[in-house]
């Protein structure tokens, strides 16, 4: 499996921002209020992550893959690489939404006091889902074994 590009995050949440920041502008008055916690849970899948990653990494890092009950089962590890990649990509789409929200909002803070009150939800929100891309890149990079490189073979 290869590592999650960079480019592919990054191009996701600006498409997610422009999206989010476009059908703001046209149906703000029919949302709800953002509260702080709208965005508060990607914070616990982001630290059962790296708490995740950890665990990951000092099994690599001894050798403790194999199908041994004691051992990470290598179907196992491909599948939490393969949760990483996704919740990147999640993490990115989240982020992106809370930005395209905070383009939005941050203007409009000193005419609508809507868009005052919904400001912090909206960093919070954005926080989190930068945590879940940290996270979730994190956690792919100690899936790898240590044989393993970026360079494609040949």
């Amino acid at each position: 499996m290869k590592p999650t590009r960079i480019w592919d995050l990054l191009g996701l949440l600006v498409f997610a921002a422009v999206a989010t920041w476009i059908l703001v502008r046209v149906f703000y008055g029919s949302f709800p209020p953002i509260s702080v916690f709208a965005g508060a849970s990607l914070y616990p899948v982001a630290v059962i992550e790296v708490v995740l990653a950890f665990m990951v990494r000092a099994r690599v890092a001894n050798r403790e893959i194999g199908a041994d009950p004691r051992q990470l089962h290598p179907i196992t590890a491909a599948r939490t690489a393969a949760l990483a990649k996704a919740s990147a990509l999640v993490g990115a789409a989240a982020a992106g939404v809370w930005i395209g929200f905070l383009l939005y909002l941050l203007p409009e803070q000193s005419f609508l006091s809507a868009a005052a009150a919904d400001t912090p939800g909206a960093w919070i929100g954005l926080g989190g889902g930068v945590a879940l891309v940290a996270a979730a890149l994190w956690l792919e990079h100690c899936c790898r074994t240590p044989d393993d490189t970026d360079e494609p073979a040949h």
